[in-house]
C-alpha cells in the first residue's frame, strides 16, 4: 500500500510539472505578440528586446515541457539511471538562449548610441502591454518556483530563473518608455544594454549549477546528511563510502557500510533493506544502492571466528573448544561430513578447514578435528510401540533422580529408523544454572539410556528453567 501511494505521489507530481511547463508555453507565445505590436509602435529598442526575449521563451518553454515528458520516462537497456539528464540537457539550452539574447541586445544598443538613432515614440497601449506582462510574468514565476521546489525539477528551476529575468526586463523597459516620454531619448538603448548585461549574468549562474549537474556534482550537504541518516541504523559499524549525484528532480547515490563478518547473510541483507528504508523516509525523491562490507570486529572472540571459517568452507562444525597451551592457541572441533564419504575425501575436507584454520590465527596453530557421520538425507522413522516410549521415560525418569539439577521428565518421543531409536525429551532445571553445567547433566542422562538400551542411536534432550511453583513443590519449601 506504502509504494502504491508512493509511486501515486510521484504520477501526480510528474502531471503537475507537465501542466505548468505547458501553460507557460501558451503564455509566452500571448506575451510575444503583445510585446512585439507595443515596440514596433513605439520603436523601442528596449521594448523590441523584450519581445525578442518572450520570442525565445517561447523556444525555451517547449524544449522545457519536452524535456520534463522525457524525465519522466523509467529506466531501460540502454538508460539504466532513467532519462533525468534531459532536465539538465533543457537547462543547459535555455542558458545558450539568454546568452544569444543578451548578445544581440547589446549589439544593437550600441549601435543605437553610436549612431544616434534612438528615437522612441512611447505610447499608453505600449505601457498597457508592459504593465500586464509584469504581472503575468510575476505570476508565472511564483507558480514556476513553487512547483519546482516541490517536485525538484531542475528544467522548471530553469524557467523560473528565466522569467524573473523577463521580469526585471519588463520593468527597466518600462522605466525606459517613462524616460523617453519626458525626453531621455538614450534612456533606451542604455536601459537595453544594462537589460542584456542582467541576462548575461543570470544565464551564468543557471550555467553554472547545470553544468555542476550534468557534471555530477553533489548537492551541498547531501553526502553528511546520507552519513547521519546511515550511521543510526542498528548492524553498521561505519559508513564507508557514500556517492551522490543529481539525476533530473531526484538523486541517485550508492553507500557502502561496514558490517561485522560474522553475521549470516540473511542479518545482512536486512541490514542493508533497513538502510534503504531509513534513506527513503527521511530524503525525497531519493534512490541508493547499498553495498556491505564484512569486517573483522575487534570484541570478536575466537569461536565465532572458527565459525566464521567453518561457514565460509561449508563445513559444519560443533564443539569447538578453545585453549592456550604455553602461549600457543589450540583448537578443537567436530566436523561433520556426509556418512556416505570415503575417509579419504573426509579427510581433504577435514585439512582443508585445519589450513583455513592456521591462515587465520598463524601457521603456529594446534587445530584438531574429530570427523563425525552427519546424516544428508531424512531417515525414514516411525512411532515406537507405547511400551517402548514407556520404558524410555521410566529410565530417564530414574536417571535424572540420580543428577542433582534435572527433573521433571516430559514429552517423551521415541522413533525407530534404520539406525536405531530416536529419542526426544524435554525436562527441568533451575534457571539459575549455567549452560555448561546443564548440557552436562543431560549427558549423564544420555549414557545412562545407552547403557540400559543400546539400540538407541540418538538422544535429543531439551531442557527448560523450571517454574517458581515447580520448584517450591519439588523442594517443599514456602
Amino acid at each position: 500500500m506504502h509504494a502504491a501511494n508512493d509511486g501515486h505521489a510521484v504520477d501526480d507530481a510528474n502531471r503537475r510539472k507537465e501542466r505548468v511547463a505547458l501553460v507557460s508555453i501558451f503564455v509566452s507565445a500571448l506575451l510575444t505578440i503583445a510585446k512585439a505590436i507595443g515596440g514596433f509602435s513605439t520603436g523601442s529598442l528596449a521594448l523590441l528586446s523584450d519581445a525578442a526575449n518572450s520570442l525565445l521563451d517561447v523556444g525555451a518553454t517547449t524544449l522545457t515541457w519536452l524535456a520534463v515528458r522525457e524525465a519522466h520516462k523509467p529506466a531501460d537497456d540502454k538508460h539504466h539511471f532513467g532519462h533525468g539528464k534531459f532536465e539538465s540537457m533543457s537547462a543547459l539550452a535555455e542558458t545558450a538562449f539568454l546568452f544569444l539574447l543578451s548578445g544581440v541586445v547589446a549589439v544593437e544598443g550600441v549601435r543605437r548610441l553610436s549612431s544616434g538613432s534612438d528615437a522612441v515614440e512611447p505610447n499608453w497601449m505600449a505601457a498597457f502591454i508592459l504593465i500586464g506582462a509584469i504581472l503575468v510574468d510575476g505570476w508565472r514565476w511564483w507558480m514556476l518556483k513553487r512547483v519546482a521546489r516541490e517536485t525538484g525539477s531542475e528544467a522548471l528551476e530553469a524557467d523560473a530563473l528565466h522569467f524573473s529575468s523577463d521580469l526585471v526586463n519588463s520593468i527597466f523597459v518600462l522605466i525606459a518608455l517613462g524616460l523617453a516620454a519626458i525626453g531621455y531619448q538614450a534612456a533606451d538603448a542604455l536601459i537595453a544594454i544594462g537589460v542584456s548585461a542582467y541576462i548575461a549574468i543570470a544565464g551564468f549562474g543557471l550555467a553554472r549549477r547545470t553544468i555542476a549537474n550534468l557534471l555530477d556534482t553533489a548537492p551541498p550537504g547531501m553526502a553528511e546528511r546520507v552519513r547521519e541518516i546511515v550511521q543510526t541504523v542498528p548492524g553498521v559499524v561505519a559508513v564507508a563510502q557514500v556517492r551522490v549525484r543529481p539525476a533530473g528532480s531526484g538523486v541517485l547515490g550508492e553507500v557502502a557500510v561496514d558490517v561485522s563478518r560474522t553475521l549470516p547473510l540473511e542479518r545482512v541483507k536486512a541490514i542493508r533493506e533497513r538502510v534503504t528504508q531509513a534513506l527513503a523516509a527521511e530524503l525525497e525523491r531519493a534512490e541508493f544502492t547499498v553495498t556491505a562490507n564484512p569486517v573483522q570486529l575487534g570484541s570478536e572472540t575466537v569461536q565465532e571466528r572458527v565459525n566464521l571459517i567453518a561457514h565460509r568452507n561449508r563445513a559444519p562444525v560443533h564443539h569447538v573448544t578453545v585453549q592456550n597451551v604455553s602461549g600457543r592457541l589450540s583448537i578443537s572441533l567436530d566436523l561433520e561430513i556426509d556418512g556416505r564419504t570415503s575417509l579419504g575425501e573426509a579427510h581433504a575436507a577435514a585439512t582443508r578447514l585445519e589450513n583455513a584454520l592456521r591462515e587465520e590465527f598463524g601457521a603456529e596453530t594446534e587445530v584438531e578435528t574429530h570427523i563425525e557421520p552427519l546424516e544428508s538425507d531424512p531417515l525414514d522413522g516411525q512411532d515406537a510401540p507405547p511400551a517402548v516410549v514407556a520404558r524410555i521415560a521410566d529410565i530417564l525418569r530414574a536417571s535424572a533422580a540420580a543428577t542433582d539439577s534435572i527433573h521433571d521428565i516430559h514429552h517423551v518421543r521415541v522413533r525407530e529408523t534404520p539406525c536405531g531409536l530416536v529419542v526426544n525429551y524435554h525436562c527441568c532445571a533451575p534457571p539459575a544454572l549455567d549452560i555448561a553445567a546443564v548440557h552436562a547433566q543431560v549427558d549423564i542422562l544420555e549414557r545412562l539410556l545407552r547403557q540400559e538400551l543400546p539400540e538407541v542411536a540418538r538422544v535429543v534432550g531439551h531442557a527448560e528453567p523450571e517454574q517458581a511453583d515447580r520448584r517450591l513443590a519439588r523442594t517443599g519449601t514456602s
